[in-house]
Protein backbone atom coordinates (compact mmCIF):
# COMPACT_ATOMS: atom_id res chain seq x y z
CA UNK A 1 0.00 0.00 0.00
CA UNK A 2 1.44 3.42 -0.95
CA UNK A 3 1.93 6.10 1.65
CA UNK A 4 -1.36 7.28 3.16
CA UNK A 5 -0.63 10.94 2.35
CA UNK A 6 0.44 12.40 -0.98
CA UNK A 7 2.29 15.64 -1.61
CA UNK A 8 0.59 17.80 -4.23
CA UNK A 9 2.27 20.01 -6.82
CA UNK A 10 -0.65 22.17 -7.99
CA UNK A 11 0.21 25.90 -8.13
CA UNK A 12 3.91 25.29 -7.54
CA UNK A 13 5.71 27.60 -9.98
CA UNK A 14 7.49 26.40 -13.12
CA UNK A 15 10.94 27.27 -11.80
CA UNK A 16 13.70 26.12 -9.46
CA UNK A 17 11.63 27.04 -6.40
CA UNK A 18 9.49 23.97 -7.10
CA UNK A 19 12.59 21.77 -7.16
CA UNK A 20 13.52 23.12 -3.73
CA UNK A 21 10.01 22.50 -2.38
CA UNK A 22 9.97 18.92 -3.68
CA UNK A 23 13.41 18.25 -2.23
CA UNK A 24 12.23 19.59 1.14
CA UNK A 25 9.13 17.38 0.95
CA UNK A 26 11.30 14.34 0.30
CA UNK A 27 13.49 15.25 3.25
CA UNK A 28 10.39 15.65 5.42
CA UNK A 29 9.37 12.08 4.60
CA UNK A 30 6.97 12.24 1.65
CA UNK A 31 7.27 9.49 -0.92
CA UNK A 32 3.96 9.80 -2.79
CA UNK A 33 3.77 12.75 -5.21
CA UNK A 34 0.80 13.96 -7.25
CA UNK A 35 1.66 15.72 -10.51
CA UNK A 36 -0.07 16.78 -13.72
CA UNK A 37 0.97 18.11 -17.11
CA UNK A 38 -1.52 20.97 -16.69
CA UNK A 39 0.41 22.26 -13.67
CA UNK A 40 3.28 23.24 -16.07
CA UNK A 41 5.95 22.36 -13.50
CA UNK A 42 6.78 18.71 -14.26
CA UNK A 43 10.47 19.32 -15.18
CA UNK A 44 11.08 21.06 -11.86
CA UNK A 45 9.23 18.41 -9.88
CA UNK A 46 11.49 15.89 -11.62
CA UNK A 47 14.57 17.92 -10.68
CA UNK A 48 13.56 17.94 -7.01
CA UNK A 49 12.93 14.20 -6.95
CA UNK A 50 16.27 13.55 -8.64
CA UNK A 51 18.13 15.83 -6.22
CA UNK A 52 16.65 13.90 -3.29
CA UNK A 53 18.66 10.81 -4.19
CA UNK A 54 15.73 8.59 -3.20
CA UNK A 55 15.59 5.36 -5.19
CA UNK A 56 12.81 5.28 -7.78
CA UNK A 57 11.27 2.14 -6.28
CA UNK A 58 10.72 4.02 -3.01
CA UNK A 59 8.64 6.71 -4.73
CA UNK A 60 5.01 6.63 -5.88
CA UNK A 61 4.49 9.16 -8.66
CA UNK A 62 1.09 10.01 -10.10
CA UNK A 63 0.51 11.91 -13.35
CA UNK A 64 -2.56 13.12 -15.24
CA UNK A 65 -3.69 13.34 -18.85
CA UNK A 66 -4.94 16.82 -19.75
CA UNK A 67 -8.23 17.30 -21.53
CA UNK A 68 -6.80 18.49 -24.85
CA UNK A 69 -4.95 15.17 -25.23
CA UNK A 70 -7.85 12.73 -24.97
CA UNK A 71 -7.41 11.28 -28.47
CA UNK A 72 -5.79 7.83 -28.41
CA UNK A 73 -2.49 8.71 -30.11
CA UNK A 74 -2.25 12.13 -28.42
CA UNK A 75 -2.76 10.53 -25.00
CA UNK A 76 0.04 8.03 -25.62
CA UNK A 77 2.39 10.82 -26.64
CA UNK A 78 1.37 13.09 -23.75
CA UNK A 79 2.05 10.42 -21.14
CA UNK A 80 5.52 9.77 -22.50
CA UNK A 81 6.24 13.51 -22.64
CA UNK A 82 5.30 13.82 -18.96
CA UNK A 83 7.59 10.92 -18.11
CA UNK A 84 10.44 12.66 -19.92
CA UNK A 85 9.70 15.92 -18.09
CA UNK A 86 9.81 14.11 -14.76
CA UNK A 87 12.94 12.12 -15.70
CA UNK A 88 11.30 8.78 -14.91
CA UNK A 89 10.53 5.68 -16.96
CA UNK A 90 7.05 4.85 -15.68
CA UNK A 91 4.16 6.26 -13.66
CA UNK A 92 2.98 4.39 -10.61
CA UNK A 93 -0.39 5.92 -11.36
CA UNK A 94 -1.81 7.81 -14.34
CA UNK A 95 -5.22 9.47 -14.32
CA UNK A 96 -7.71 11.18 -16.61
CA UNK A 97 -7.69 14.73 -15.23
CA UNK A 98 -11.39 15.39 -15.96
CA UNK A 99 -14.25 13.56 -17.63
CA UNK A 100 -15.35 15.16 -20.88
CA UNK A 101 -17.92 17.72 -19.78
CA UNK A 102 -21.57 17.13 -20.76
CA UNK A 103 -21.89 20.91 -20.79
CA UNK A 104 -19.49 21.04 -23.74
CA UNK A 105 -19.74 17.67 -25.50
CA UNK A 106 -22.88 15.76 -26.41
CA UNK A 107 -20.62 12.73 -27.04
CA UNK A 108 -18.81 13.04 -23.73
CA UNK A 109 -19.04 9.30 -23.11
CA UNK A 110 -17.22 8.50 -26.35
CA UNK A 111 -14.51 11.08 -25.71
CA UNK A 112 -13.81 9.75 -22.23
CA UNK A 113 -13.90 6.16 -23.54
CA UNK A 114 -11.21 6.88 -26.15
CA UNK A 115 -8.94 8.45 -23.56
CA UNK A 116 -9.49 5.47 -21.27
CA UNK A 117 -8.54 3.01 -23.99
CA UNK A 118 -5.27 4.93 -24.31
CA UNK A 119 -4.62 4.51 -20.58
CA UNK A 120 -5.39 0.81 -20.78
CA UNK A 121 -2.79 0.49 -23.58
CA UNK A 122 -0.24 2.43 -21.54
CA UNK A 123 -0.76 0.00 -18.69
CA UNK A 124 -0.52 -2.97 -21.03
CA UNK A 125 2.79 -1.59 -22.32
CA UNK A 126 4.15 -1.15 -18.78
CA UNK A 127 4.39 2.62 -19.08
CA UNK A 128 1.99 3.04 -16.16
CA UNK A 129 1.24 0.63 -13.34
CA UNK A 130 -2.23 1.69 -12.24
CA UNK A 131 -4.82 3.81 -14.03
CA UNK A 132 -7.65 5.91 -12.74
CA UNK A 133 -9.63 9.11 -13.00
CA UNK A 134 -10.14 12.49 -11.39
CA UNK A 135 -13.34 14.40 -10.73
CA UNK A 136 -15.63 11.58 -11.88
CA UNK A 137 -19.14 11.49 -10.43
CA UNK A 138 -21.10 8.25 -10.24
CA UNK A 139 -22.65 8.51 -13.71
CA UNK A 140 -19.23 9.25 -15.24
CA UNK A 141 -17.85 6.13 -13.55
CA UNK A 142 -20.79 4.00 -14.65
CA UNK A 143 -20.42 5.11 -18.27
CA UNK A 144 -16.70 4.41 -18.19
CA UNK A 145 -17.04 1.01 -16.54
CA UNK A 146 -19.61 -0.08 -19.13
CA UNK A 147 -16.91 -0.01 -21.80
CA UNK A 148 -13.67 -0.48 -19.85
CA UNK A 149 -11.52 -3.57 -20.08
CA UNK A 150 -9.76 -2.44 -16.90
CA UNK A 151 -11.84 -0.79 -14.19
CA UNK A 152 -10.50 2.48 -12.73
CA UNK A 153 -8.45 1.88 -9.62
CA UNK A 154 -8.43 5.47 -8.33
CA UNK A 155 -10.88 8.37 -8.31
CA UNK A 156 -9.31 11.65 -7.22
CA UNK A 157 -12.02 14.10 -6.18
CA UNK A 158 -12.52 17.22 -4.14
CA UNK A 159 -13.21 16.04 -0.60
CA UNK A 160 -12.84 17.83 2.73
CA UNK A 161 -14.85 18.79 5.79
CA UNK A 162 -17.76 20.76 4.41
CA UNK A 163 -17.72 18.79 1.16
CA UNK A 164 -18.36 15.06 1.58
CA UNK A 165 -19.56 13.54 -1.75
CA UNK A 166 -21.22 10.51 -0.18
CA UNK A 167 -22.61 9.05 -3.43
CA UNK A 168 -19.14 8.89 -4.94
CA UNK A 169 -17.69 7.47 -1.73
CA UNK A 170 -20.29 4.72 -1.53
CA UNK A 171 -19.92 3.82 -5.23
CA UNK A 172 -16.12 3.72 -5.08
CA UNK A 173 -16.11 1.65 -1.89
CA UNK A 174 -18.56 -0.81 -3.45
CA UNK A 175 -16.40 -1.24 -6.55
CA UNK A 176 -12.99 -1.25 -4.89
CA UNK A 177 -11.93 2.14 -6.26
CA UNK A 178 -9.52 4.00 -3.99
CA UNK A 179 -10.47 7.63 -3.35
CA UNK A 180 -7.88 10.39 -3.22
CA UNK A 181 -8.85 13.82 -1.90
CA UNK A 182 -7.69 17.00 -3.50
CA UNK A 183 -7.98 20.16 -1.41
CA UNK A 184 -8.41 18.19 1.86
CA UNK A 185 -7.90 21.45 3.78
CA UNK A 186 -10.47 23.31 1.69
CA UNK A 187 -7.68 25.33 0.05
CA UNK A 188 -6.72 26.49 3.54
CA UNK A 189 -10.17 27.94 4.25
CA UNK A 190 -10.90 25.32 6.93
CA UNK A 191 -7.96 26.13 9.18
CA UNK A 192 -9.95 28.79 11.06
CA UNK A 193 -13.15 26.76 11.33
CA UNK A 194 -14.32 26.84 14.98
CA UNK A 195 -15.52 23.21 15.04
CA UNK A 196 -12.27 21.91 13.64
CA UNK A 197 -10.27 24.13 15.97
CA UNK A 198 -12.16 22.76 18.98
CA UNK A 199 -11.59 19.16 17.93
CA UNK A 200 -7.92 19.91 17.24
CA UNK A 201 -7.47 21.38 20.72
CA UNK A 202 -8.94 18.25 22.28
CA UNK A 203 -6.18 16.19 20.67
CA UNK A 204 -3.38 18.79 20.91
CA UNK A 205 -3.29 18.85 17.13
CA UNK A 206 -3.80 21.42 14.40
CA UNK A 207 -6.97 21.81 12.31
CA UNK A 208 -4.94 20.68 9.29
CA UNK A 209 -4.00 17.46 11.08
CA UNK A 210 -7.65 16.90 11.99
CA UNK A 211 -8.73 17.30 8.34
CA UNK A 212 -6.08 14.85 7.16
CA UNK A 213 -6.89 12.34 9.89
CA UNK A 214 -10.59 12.61 9.02
CA UNK A 215 -9.74 11.70 5.43
CA UNK A 216 -7.71 8.71 6.53
CA UNK A 217 -10.49 7.42 8.77
CA UNK A 218 -12.75 7.55 5.71
CA UNK A 219 -10.17 5.38 3.89
CA UNK A 220 -9.31 8.34 1.67
CA UNK A 221 -5.76 9.34 0.67
CA UNK A 222 -5.38 13.12 1.14
CA UNK A 223 -3.19 15.18 -1.16
CA UNK A 224 -1.70 18.00 0.84
CA UNK A 225 0.61 20.79 -0.26
CA UNK A 226 2.64 23.41 1.54
CA UNK A 227 5.88 25.22 0.87
CA UNK A 228 6.77 25.43 4.59
CA UNK A 229 9.04 22.61 5.89
CA UNK A 230 7.49 22.73 9.37
CA UNK A 231 4.00 22.27 7.94
CA UNK A 232 5.27 19.46 5.71
CA UNK A 233 6.44 17.59 8.79
CA UNK A 234 3.34 18.43 10.83
CA UNK A 235 0.99 17.15 8.13
CA UNK A 236 2.65 13.75 8.30
CA UNK A 237 2.17 13.42 12.06
CA UNK A 238 -1.37 12.06 12.11
CA UNK A 239 -0.82 8.44 13.06
CA UNK A 240 -0.67 9.05 16.81
CA UNK A 241 -4.32 9.98 17.37
CA UNK A 242 -7.80 8.94 16.28
CA UNK A 243 -10.97 10.95 15.94
CA UNK A 244 -13.86 9.56 17.97
CA UNK A 245 -17.06 8.41 16.29
CA UNK A 246 -18.76 11.51 17.66
CA UNK A 247 -16.06 13.76 16.22
CA UNK A 248 -16.22 12.01 12.84
CA UNK A 249 -20.00 12.43 12.76
CA UNK A 250 -19.69 16.10 13.73
CA UNK A 251 -17.26 16.76 10.89
CA UNK A 252 -19.33 14.72 8.44
CA UNK A 253 -22.37 16.85 9.26
CA UNK A 254 -20.67 20.20 8.68
CA UNK A 255 -22.63 22.39 6.26
CA UNK A 256 -21.21 23.02 2.81
CA UNK A 257 -18.14 25.22 3.03
CA UNK A 258 -14.82 25.74 1.24
CA UNK A 259 -16.21 24.08 -1.91
CA UNK A 260 -14.33 25.08 -5.07
CA UNK A 261 -17.49 25.23 -7.17
CA UNK A 262 -15.93 23.02 -9.86
CA UNK A 263 -18.63 20.63 -11.06
CA UNK A 264 -17.57 18.25 -13.86
CA UNK A 265 -21.13 18.23 -15.24
CA UNK A 266 -21.33 21.99 -15.73
CA UNK A 267 -17.73 23.09 -16.10
CA UNK A 268 -16.98 24.65 -19.47
CA UNK A 269 -13.51 26.18 -19.17
CA UNK A 270 -11.79 22.78 -19.23
CA UNK A 271 -14.03 21.07 -21.79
Amino acid sequence: MPDPIAFGTWKLPPDDETARVILAACQAGYRRFDTAYAYTNEPFVGDGLKQSGIAREQLFISGKLWNSKRQFAAAQKACRKSLKNLQIEFFDQFLLHWPASPAVHTNWRDITAEAWRALEKLKEDGVVRTIGVCNFKVHHLEALMDMAQIAPEINQIELHPGWLPQKEIDFCNKHGIQIEAWSPLGNGLLLNNPELQQIAQAHSKTPAQVCLRWCMQHNVIPITKTTHPDHMKSNLKIDDFCLTNTEMQCIDAMPVCAFSGLDPDTITQFG
